[in-house]
């Protein structure tokens, strides 16, 4: 752990490229606070032309959260902070309400930060807080579901919306340090009754580690993260090298896997490239269940089938294992949205602003219709894949000559990595990139932090 000090922001963010600003999220809390105090001290004599913005999200839960977003813009002034509060405003939902504020929290960060032409967050999560997450996630048996993935706690940065970088420069600090700190600068700091209400998790998780009978527990639970934080990105690049040793993609929607990749020798990364993969061409959030994966892989070692998991389809011809989006489910035909996430595969950009465009799935039917080529990809796949891509209604009805048709001069659809679109944990960086270059998604920006062994 890091001790304050004299040279204490230069420990903290001397690995942080500044270069286009930062929005620092702060409460009131003093975690965030300190971390405000710390990163100006830090700009002022490393960076003193980059541009910091504090950024205050109300969310609107609690009496005094109002005040206290008042005290935080008090305190910016004082300190020639620029400073904005952005309220969570409209109905909050009965259930899941730390996520959902969590969701919106960010989602107010990042608007702001792009009106700012900023890519970079700062948030003020601290030691204390990974070693919660860590031991919230073991006792909810996370590890038994997903060997131990998300026992690497939060990632020292994480790509929001393949767009904005969330940074994490205090999780190596102690929150009762920060403290030490703020007061010696004699600065106060709110503190948000609601991080004491045992009816959520981790204020229940917090009071078990308070004084010294929580301090080993502590110290085990960041352990175990930095030990699985290596792991999750060892098992990552490694499944990297295998997508890009045995995966290639024949049409838009169609992705084929060598059959050698059964055999490549490493199971467990072949698995994790495998869920990956099936992920993203479903357009799922999460990777499907390892059980169920681990199932999967072992049945295709049997011989050639035909199965779906995670709405995607795996074919093991003579010809290769493809996977594409199967058929149920495919959205009903909507007016499009320019940037809006269309099947959570496919980002729509409007070329046409004429007037509304509708947009639906190619269909089956129109896909049987296409003159596909005859290479090494069986027809059926390339018409099965195809009919799974948005198309305008008016398209359904022709003919194209080629695997790539339809392609719509009205809108086009970007291919997004599903797993890894709204949050990419710096840990992942290898596989979502080695996807990504795999579909022909947008390109990751460059991460803000040096010498990350995942960068």
């Amino acid at each position: 752990m890091l001790d304050p000090g004299p040279d204490f922001s230069t420990r903290l963010f001397s690995h942080i490229d500044f270069t286009n600003g930062a929005v620092a999220a702060v409460s009131g809390g003093s975690d965030s606070t300190a971390l405000l105090l710390l990163l100006k001290q830090h700009l002022d004599r490393t960076a003193p032309s980059a541009r910091l913005l504090a950024v205050t999200v109300d969310h609107g839960l609690r009496q005094g959260s109002a005040d206290e977003a008042l005290a935080v813009a008090k305190l910016c002034a004082e300190r020639g902070i620029a400073h904005r509060i952005l309220a969570w405003s409209g109905e909050k939902p009965s259930t899941g309400l730390p996520a959902a504020a969590r969701e919106a929290r960010y989602r107010l960060l990042a608007s702001a930060a792009r009106a700012e032409g900023i890519g970079l967050i700062v948030t003020g999560h601290t030691s204390d807080d990974q070693a919660e997450t860590v031991l919230m996630r073991l006792d909810r048996n996370d590890a038994a579901r997903d060997e131990g993935r998300g026992l690497a706690g939060m990632a020292p940065a994480t790509l929001h919306d393949w767009r904005d970088w969330i940074v994490r420069p205090l999780l190596g600090v102690r929150r009762h340090a920060l403290r030490d700190f703020l007061r010696r600068q004699q600065v106060g700091w709110a503190e948000d009754p609601t991080n004491a209400d045992e009816a959520f998790e981790r204020p229940r998780m917090r009071a078990t580690l308070a004084g010294e009978a929580g301090a080993q527990r502590m110290n085990d639970a960041l352990a175990l993260a930095a030990k699985e934080a290596g792991a999750r990105t060892r098992l990552g690049a490694e499944a990297a090298c295998l997508v890009e040793r045995f995966a290639s993609r024949p049409a838009v929607g169609l992705i084929r896997l060598d059959p050698a990749l059964l055999g490549a020798g490493d199971d467990r990364a072949a698995v994790y490239a495998l869920r990956i993969l099936l992920a993203t061409s479903g357009g799922i959030a999460f990777l499907p269940d390892l059980a169920r994966s681990e199932a999967l892989f072992a049945r295709l070692k049997a011989g050639f089938l035909c199965a779906t998991l995670s709405r995607t389809v795996v074919d093991f011809r003579r010809a290769g294992i493809f996977l594409h989006r199967e058929m149920r489910g495919l959205p009903a035909a909507a007016a499009a949205v320019d940037a809006a996430i269309w099947d959570d595969r496919r980002q729509i950009t409007l070329n046409d602003a004429s007037g509304a465009l509708l947009i639906a799935p190619f269909g089956a039917a129109a896909a049987k219709r296409l003159a596909v080529g005859r290479g090494e990809t069986p027809p059926s796949l390339l018409r099965a894949a195809l009919a799974a891509e948005p198309a305008l209604p008016e398209a359904v009805g022709k003919a194209g000559p080629a695997p790539d048709w339809p392609a719509p001069q009205r809108f086009a659809a970007s291919p997004i990595v599903s797993p890894f679109a709204r949050f990419l944990p710096s840990f992942d960086l290898a596989p979502a990139r080695a996807v990504a270059g795999l579909i022909g998604a947008a390109p990751l920006p460059a991460l803000p932090l040096r010498g990350h062994s995942a960068g």
